[in-house]
């Protein structure tokens, strides 16, 4: 859970030092407001377990790629395979597995990244504005583009995934793999769970411009303004003792 509140998503809470009051069982002190972070929590934790679980596809994708170089590089090896143990084994196949778990992974975790705020933004920009304005930008942004956009993508990927399901679309490579819709069915699970992630973001944006300024609870894609005042602070306090030690000096450091 993010800094600055510890949060169960069964309803409790436990404000940090610099929280206010707020009735038991409470975040904003408005039942609407409080629903609102609950479904928010709720979402956020469905696509965490999703993104945490799919991380694990990494283990797959690391073994398979690995082999098939180590197996090009050494021929006899793959050939004692393929002849052993099946097509299974054959680089072509390893290839196309590679990039099957590739676009399961990115898929799967497209959410998880948003939630947690870890995808690339224009932070030169967005870190010097004010709180709310990130907040507003947060919010016009998930409504305006990320939850439509995400929604034509699944509608059209239903469809990709379909017509590939009733035509029996397979590799274009007679040695390659069969069942093409499956990982085509792939995106629109990832689509799904990263339009709940929005969803989860848009509720908290709401909240925070549309409910008490002076409650707090856990955000994701932001940080309320005194954390990072006291995460500059926390800097400030850092290069104070460096330039005491001068470690920050490179003259005494030379004269030493």
């Amino acid at each position: 859970m993010d800094e600055g509140q510890a949060v169960d998503v069964a309803g409790s809470a436990q404000p940090a030092p610099h929280t206010v009051a707020v009735p038991p069982g409470s975040w904003t002190g408005d039942r609407f407001m409080d629903r609102c972070v609950i479904l928010s929590l709720r979402l956020k934790s469905i696509v965490d377990r999703v993104g945490k679980t799919a991380t694990w596809l990494l283990v797959p994708l690391v073994v398979v790629t690995m082999w098939d170089v180590f197996a090009r590089k050494l021929v006899w090896i793959q050939i004692f395979m393929v002849e052993n143990f099946g097509s299974m084994f054959e680089s072509t196949l390893l290839q196309e597995m590679e990039w099957h778990l590739h676009t399961a992974l990115f898929c799967l975790v497209l959410g998880y990244g948003y939630t947690h705020n870890r995808h690339v933004r224009v932070d030169f920009l967005r870190e010097n504005m004010k709180f709310r304005t990130q907040a507003w930008i947060e919010f016009i942004g998930c409504t305006l583009f990320l939850i439509p956009y995400i929604s034509i993508i699944i509608y059209f990927a239903c469809i990709y995934a379909y017509d590939s399901f009733v035509i029996g679309e397979q590799s274009a490579s007679l040695v390659g793999l069969s069942h093409r819709w499956i990982i085509k069915s792939v995106l629109i699970i990832g689509m799904c769970f990263a339009l709940l992630a929005g969803i989860a973001v848009w509720l908290q944006c709401f909240v925070v411009l549309f409910g008490k300024p002076q409650h707090r609870f856990a955000l994701m894609t932001l940080r309320w303004p005194e954390s990072v005042d006291r995460e500059i602070d926390r800097v400030r306090l850092w290069v104070r003792l460096k330039k005491r030690a001068g470690m920050l000096n490179p003259r005494r450091r030379r004269g030493g």
